[in-house]
């Protein structure tokens, strides 16, 4: 393997997180937890959105031709697209309790995970009908944004 395709893997996969036998998606994102809250925790909040931006920009192409690579339209080692928007809940959980913001990132990989997983309309739609890099990494978007609500819901009723 050429060095340019390491690197590709590696972006793409998440540092091979997403070669996982099962459930890449969710390993990936398992994956995404601890540099998200540590960007969170030790930059502030500015910095994960400037992140999610970054991943989000770089992984359009980043996805696409790592498909293209290895000929295959969105597949589930592709784990770059879990990152931004597991960042995504991430960004909207109050960090820097100790042992509470084990309950909120927990509440956060599963408020992302349900919505990427399920793919209530529009996520199905964008799913299915947007290609390329773009809708790989836009449904993981948008599932964030959908977990970003809940999580925003429960911050509101639970008074934090």
């Amino acid at each position: 393997m050429r060095l340019s395709q390491f690197m590709l893997t590696c972006a793409a996969t998440w540092f091979y997180s997403g070669r996982t036998t099962k459930a890449p998606g969710t390993m990936g994102s398992l994956a995404a937890v601890p540099v998200g809250w540590a960007i969170a925790v030790l930059l502030g909040y500015p910095a994960l959105l400037a992140g999610i931006v970054i991943v989000f920009v770089a992984g359009i192409p980043i996805s696409h031709k790592y498909s293209e690579m290895i000929g295959v339209h969105d597949p589930g080692e592709i784990v770059i697209d879990e990152v931004a928007g597991q960042w995504l809940c991430i960004l909207v959980v109050p960090l820097g309790n100790g042992f509470v913001d084990l309950v909120w990132l927990a509440a956060a990989f599963v408020m992302f995970r349900v919505f990427d997983i399920l793919k209530p309309w529009p996520i199905r739609w964008i799913d299915r009908r947007i290609s390329g890099g773009f809708g790989i990494m836009l449904d993981d978007i948008l599932a964030g944004v959908f977990g970003m609500i809940i999580l925003i819901g429960i911050r509101y009723f639970a008074g934090v």
